[in-house]
Formats: C-alpha cells, structure tokens, sequence
C-alpha cells in the first residue's frame, strides 16, 4: 500500500468465477498496459466457494498490480461492489465491470476516453441481443420504466454495473451514509457529467449466472424503495379517487331517486356510507404515510448538495 497511487482502478466484484479469472485478467492486462498510465486491478471475492480465491491469491502474488480482497462470507454484488469503490486508490478515475466476461474489457480504453474528454461518468447501455430470454428482457425494460417514473431517475435500459466514474464522483458515492444500496440509481443521483455508450453483451466465458430470479426481483425491490416514496403516498391518490366515485354515486342515487327510478331500500345508504369511511380511512393513512415518508427520507442522511471540483482535484467530497 505504500506505492504510488495508480491512476485508474479497475473493479471486479466475483462469486464462484474460478474459471473466468485468468482470463479476465489477462485481457484487462492487455488492454490497459498500451495505455501507458498506471492501473489497478481489484477482485474482490464474495465469498466464493470453488477455488475462486487460491487462483486470485496467485494471480496477486505474480502480479503486483493485482490486489484482492476476501469476504468472510457471500455478501451480495452490491456488498462486494462497494467494497471495491472504497478500496480503489486511483487518482484519476474508477472503472467496474462484471467477471463473467459478458463486460468486453477491450472497451476500457474507449470509457477512458470520453473521461479524458471531460465525462464525469461514462456509462455502458447493453443493446438488446436475441440471445436475451423473452422474459428476462421483458421484465428489465419494465423495471427501468418504473423505475424512471417512480423515482424521477433517468437510467437507461440495459444500464448495468460496467462504467467508468471520475475520483471525486465515487468518493461523493462513497460518503453517503445508507447500508442498502442501489449504486446503479445512487450512481445517477450523485449526479456529474455523464455520457452513455452502447456495447454488445457476448455469452458468459463459464459458469451459470449468479442473478437467479428471486435476487433480480429483490434487487428491483432495493432500487425502487430507495429511490421512491410514492408507493407511501398511494393512500392519498385512492382517498381522493373514492371521494370521487362517493360524490359521483350520490349524485346518480339523487337522480334516480327524482327521476323516480327503482332503488332498493338501503342500498344506497349502505354502500354510500360505506365509501366514505373507506375514504376517510385511507385519508387518514395518506396523511400517515406523508410523514412516513419524510422520516423514511430523513433517515437516510444523504446530502442536500453534492459540489463539483475542478478536474484534477484529489480533495474528497464531503
């Protein structure tokens, strides 16, 4: 740790990748050398149980400019992502990516690029593939959509952990206080110049995915509840729309009854009373639910601004 700080760190979270690490290393290895500016490369191993961590340990031990850290246990991609963005010691800019191999590392030099010509972020969009499953697809556009109208955050379909963040927009992503994390959606929130690429997912290198259905529904729920209140707020919307319907259905049982229409005895009464307490009711949780949702967003501790510093700067944001 006593080195020169590199200026780029390269972050790969990893859970049960024996059979893909040397071969993204080597790439990597490859790819950046040619650049001639100094580099990092961190694997951070979730808590792998295949062999995973005697081959990072002898990558490292050959190559100095490999480092790894080891999880006591599997925590999750977020957990092992975060612990690479605080471990990163680049001066210059952070680049993530995935260890299946699906994030070419031959597009490094063409995300350094756009940093150097001023991005902040630059963020890779996968484009859709036929090898994609139907319903995967389906169920990924959908959630971005949601996402985008629920929480006011624009992030692209296809828009996945493999990006390049300038030093002093991770170290912004790093001092915000909450223990669950969304960084795709943190990663937006933060804010900063940014610039999005297009690059075309390939087939895993080995191995099965690691995102089994239950942990993409539970990631969609940790980014849709992190970044949005407005569920909380739903009771207000249904107050308002059973006012409505109560004041139209009144109107109808005046109606009919002048008009001297049918009705049956104390029908009317019963649904009309029944209406406005379910009214009142969900009123009464809308006004709840509002200051829920304060103290929800209150509890996070995350900062009213986040100022922007000249490029270069290697003062952390506070």
């Amino acid at each position: 740790m006593n080195k020169p700080a590199p200026t780029f760190s390269v972050i790969i979270p990893s859970y049960n990748e024996a059979g893909n690490v040397a071969a993204i290393t080597s790439r990597i290895l490859e790819t950046m050398t040619p650049l001639e500016d100094s580099f990092e490369i961190i694997w951070v191993n979730d808590g792998s149980t295949d062999g995973t961590e005697t081959v990072l340990d002898a990558f490292a031990a050959e190559e100095p400019r490999v480092r790894v850290l080891h999880f006591s246990r599997n925590f999750g991609h977020m957990a092992a992502l975060c612990a690479g963005l605080e471990a990163a010691r680049a001066t210059g800019a952070i680049i993530s990516m995935d260890a299946d191999g699906q994030h070419p590392p031959e597009l490094l030099p063409e995300l350094i690029r756009h940093w150097r010509e001023g991005a902040d972020i630059v963020q890779t969009v996968r484009r859709p593939s036929s090898d994609e499953g139907l319903i995967k697809g389906a169920t990924s556009r959908g959630f971005y959509r949601v996402l985008s109208v629920l929480a006011n955050i624009n992030l692209p379909s296809g828009a996945a952990d493999f990006r390049l963040m300038d030093r002093q927009a991770v170290d912004a992503l790093n001092n915000l206080p909450e223990r669950v994390r969304f960084v795709r959606g943190l990663v937006h929130w933060v804010g900063f110049s940014r610039v999005n690429i297009e690059y075309a997912s390939v087939p895993r290198l080995s191995g099965d995915t690691k995102y089994s259905l239950i942990k993409m529904a539970r990631l969609a729920f940790d980014g849709l509840t992190s970044f949005s209140v407005r569920p909380l707020r739903l009771a207000f919307v249904l107050a308002l729309l059973v006012i409505v319907i109560a004041a139209c259905y009144s109107l109808f049982v005046l109606w009919a009854y002048y008009a001297g229409l049918p009705l049956t005895p104390g029908w009317a009464s019963t649904l009309l009373v029944v209406m406005l307490l379910g009214s009142a009711q969900l009123f009464v949780i809308g006004i709840a639910s509002e200051y829920l949702a304060r103290s929800y967003m209150e509890q996070k501790q995350r900062p009213v601004y986040i100022l922007r510093k000249p490029r270069g700067s290697r003062e952390k944001v506070e």
